[in-house]
């Protein structure tokens, strides 16, 4: 089950109480104050954790509450501190306060954390008074309250390449094929209902994620079919593989598919159009893969790239473009030169 958006209730541990004591032994015979300090109470931590996936883990435990920390003890011995409540996300949620709607922090890198509640202070004991006119003092401090909050998480994918395009173009297909993946693949549109990931190992030395976004349609943007949902999975890949089927089932016109994908994806976010896009004409293997391919490259100004997911035809070569187009540390235009189509 995939789950990208989830709201938890947090509850940081109350302090303890610090304590009111005096030393009895017999063979002190002015014995003093002698009141340990409550203990911290324990935190409500998020932590991003890499191993997860999605928020699925997490989607059955609304509330999560850390330890309260320990009362005072004579002979000034100090409360226990709370146990602090770790909530493992994977990374590339947002935290956000629910209530005010602040972005609290990104976790974006594996072992990111941030504390959305905190623990009360442990309460002073009563030899934190003494002093030099003050010897006896019964005052002490009870332990301050811990935070409560209402916590929304919002997971948006990490990948290095993101497969969009039309229901049905070929995505699921083609990160099988590139990755161990096993994604839902079926001969009808919206197949695919969330995001899957795969990796891409090549050699012993490199390796990229994929993340097949689930196929877009008019007015996703604003909500309509899978909508907005999964276009914001969008936003933190670092290529974009637009794939384009040469024969849709509703025989639509392939070249005003690829204009209304890029379209929602502009209306979403205006800066998706500056990033890295290699554009492929999928299922090569059909009579009319080559003339679509064609008329894209005069449409764009630039080459397109062929390839068959069920024959295997361009997937090498597009691996190794996406490997050195990853391998760049400067942002560069992908479709320069790329490896052509074999009708050119």
């Amino acid at each position: 089950m995939f789950v990208d958006r989830v709201l938890i209730t947090c509850e940081a541990g109350d302090g303890g109480n610090g304590c009111m004591s005096f030393r009895r032994e017999a063979h002190v015979p002015r014995g003093g104050p002698d009141g340990g300090d409550g203990g911290h109470g324990g935190d409500v931590i998020v932590r991003a954790e890499r191993n997860l996936g999605s928020l699925a883990n997490i989607a059955g435990h609304r509330h999560w509450r850390a330890e309260r920390g320990g009362h005072g003890q004579g002979s000034l011995r100090t409360g226990k501190c709370g146990e602090n409540a770790v909530v493992l996300v994977p990374p590339g949620t947002l935290v956000r306060d629910a209530e005010r709607g602040h972005l609290l922090r990104d976790l974006a890198q594996d072992g990111d954390e941030v504390v959305v509640a905190r623990g009360g202070q442990g309460g002073r004991g009563n030899k934190r008074f003494a002093t030099a006119t003050h010897r006896a003092p019964r005052e002490f401090e009870y332990g301050g309250e811990g935070e409560k909050r209402e916590v929304s998480l919002e997971l948006k994918l990490i990948a290095d390449v993101g497969l969009v395009g039309k229901p049905n173009a070929g995505k699921s297909t083609l990160l099988s094929r590139m990755s161990n993946a096993t994604p839902e693949i079926a001969d009808y549109p919206f197949t695919t209902k969330y995001p899957n990931l795969g990796l891409v190992r090549v050699g012993f030395a490199h390796q990229f994620v994929v993340a097949d976004i689930p196929g877009l349609i008019e007015g996703a943007h604003a909500g309509i079919g899978l909508g907005h949902e999964f276009l914001k999975h969008v936003q933190r890949t670092k290529v974009l593989v637009h794939l384009v089927e040469p024969s849709p089932m509703d025989q639509s016109d392939p070249i005003a598919n690829y204009r209304q994908i890029r379209e929602e994806m502009r209306l979403y976010d205006p800066s998706l159009m500056e990033r890295p896009e290699i554009v492929c004409v999928s299922k090569c293997e059909l009579t009319d893969a080559e003339a679509a391919a064609e008329l894209l490259s005069e449409e764009l100004g630039q080459p397109v790239m062929l390839i068959s997911s069920a024959t295997g035809k361009g997937l090498p070569e597009l691996t190794r473009y996406l490997l050195d187009v990853l391998a760049e540390d400067e942002p560069v235009e992908i479709m320069d030169e790329p490896p052509s189509h074999s009708g050119r």
